[in-house]
């Protein structure tokens, strides 16, 4: 049963792989639990499920079996409208692949994400430009998407998780494509972001990077194992000048 302070509560998850499968790709009967300011890892290899667990935590895939709450409404017993602008409001996402807008600058792109979730034009220009300075990018604000590094673009997708002050963030192995100094900032920044109640739920096939969260569990074959306390340094210890605006901190309290 959900306990006061989990975000995000799944329960007995079963979904078969996107090709029909059962093992490879799959989820079997896993459960897991995020509380407000706890950084969560799902620690597994290439094909373990734990892609396949982070989209029906999410909502992007209905369970064959078992259930998921979040924010305490459980998402099978919500109507299609219903779930769809629960998760818009609540949870905010990061992928391997920024997923940008490519013609739209930073801040536009940052900005679009906070008025599908309902924010006005106006509060989505303030609270995008205090998106990108939490992720250091204030300087890049008005550069299109198509012209940022990598690990700039990674970071505006991060902003755009961060803008709509999210009670959840789910993060897909996002630092499978960056250097090792690009992942550690971005690993600090879902860090900082837990700093401000957030719950934060990322996989990852690194166990060094698995051991900076609270603690992490093991996906493998679609079975996720006994959660792990983590042996590091917790990803909330920010890199120097990053800083989560007062402007997002109010709006997530």
């Amino acid at each position: 049963m959900p306990t006061e302070g989990d975000v995000l509560v799944a329960e007995e998850l079963s979904a078969s792989a996107p090709g029909g499968g059962s093992r490879r790709g799959g989820v079997r009967r896993a459960s897991l639990r995020v509380g407000r300011a706890e950084v969560v890892a799902i620690l597994g290899r290439s094909g373990s499920g734990k892609s396949a667990l982070l989209g029906l935590c999410g909502g992007f895939q209905k369970p064959q079996a078992g259930r998921v709450l979040v924010a305490g409404l459980d998402l099978g017993e919500l109507d299609a409208a219903g779930r769809e602008s629960l998760l818009r409001r609540t949870v905010g996402w990061v992928f391997q692949s920024p997923r940008l807008v490519p013609v739209l600058t930073a801040k536009e792109n940052v900005a679009l994400a906070m008025r599908l979730a309902g924010g006005h034009e106006a509060e989505a220009r303030t609270l995008s430009e205090a998106a990108l300075a939490a992720v250091g990018l204030a300087h890049r604000a008005g550069q299109k998407a198509a012209n940022l590094s990598r690990g700039e673009r990674q970071r505006v997708a991060l902003a755009r998780a961060l803008v709509k002050a999210p009670a959840l963030i789910i993060a897909d192995e996002p630092t499978a494509q960056l250097d090792s100094a690009t992942a550690d900032e971005i690993l600090s920044l879902l860090g900082e972001a837990a700093r401000s109640d957030v719950a934060v739920l990322f996989s990852t096939h690194d166990e060094n990077e698995a051991a900076r969260a609270d603690r992490f569990l093991v996906m493998d074959e679609g079975v996720l194992q006994e959660a792990r306390r983590a042996r590091g340094r917790r990803p909330s210890m920010p890199p120097r000048n990053t800083r989560v605006p007062p402007a997002l901190l109010e709006r997530s309290s």
